[in-house]
């Protein structure tokens, strides 16, 4: 992995919505490519971004600036505490004036905070589409999905065994509890019935 960014030396960064603000592109990389981020890193945000482009490719609507930058924006600051999306999105709200308009601003703000609850409007176009992208790991085949759960949990190795297996539950739980995980066609037709096995193996190893 790259020292600086989390990724392997041989593979490109992920692609950035804008035409200029290559400062605040290397911001943001360097932010996921902290040592102490275990899943979300550039590797996730990568696979978010891919995941957009499917949801795009299978004919989901959405507006792609705002929501390309919030996938960039959405886990910029991550460090286990519960206000992280807030200041994700505090920071988009400081860094993107000048850069895009006032409207998208605000757009990308608001759907870097929907990130903390994944409970989009039915009507939400781009909160259904960013949704969906971040929750996709969830329905990855069983190794990643397992890579994924030991990446968390290297992100909360101030917890121990106990407080961390409880804590995961309760995420895991409240999640399953979504009548829908996967709110655009495409999410719901692809990724529902496969995320909903892992929760269910991961839970039932949890065992709590």
């Amino acid at each position: 992995m790259g020292a600086m960014d989390g990724r392997h030396p041989d593979q490109p960064p992920p692609p950035w919505p804008l035409p200029g603000g290559e400062g605040l592109k290397q911001e943001l990389l360097a932010a996921y490519g902290h040592p102490a981020r275990g899943h979300h890193d550039v590797r996730h945000l990568a696979e978010v971004l891919d995941r957009l482009r499917e949801l795009a490719d299978a004919g989901t609507p959405y507006d792609p600036t705002p929501v390309l930058l919030a996938a960039w924006f959405h886990d910029a600051v991550y460090d286990g505490e519960r206000d992280a999306e807030e200041r994700s999105a505090a920071w988009a709200e400081d860094a993107l004036p000048g850069l895009v308009d006032p409207a998208t601003v605000a757009e990308v703000a608001r759907l870097v905070r929907l990130t903390e609850s994944h409970r989009p409007a039915d009507d939400d176009r781009n909160g259904c589409a960013l949704s969906d992208a971040d929750l996709g790991i969830l329905a990855a085949p069983q190794e990643r999905y397992d890579a994924y759960v030991a990446a968390v949990r290297t992100e909360y190795r101030h917890l121990d065994d106990a407080v961390f297996t409880a804590g995961r539950a309760d995420v895991l739980r409240d999640l399953a509890a979504k009548p829908r995980l996967f709110h655009t066609a495409h999410g719901y037709a692809h990724w529902e019935e496969p995320a909903r096995r892992n929760m269910e193996r991961e839970l039932s190893l949890l065992a709590v």
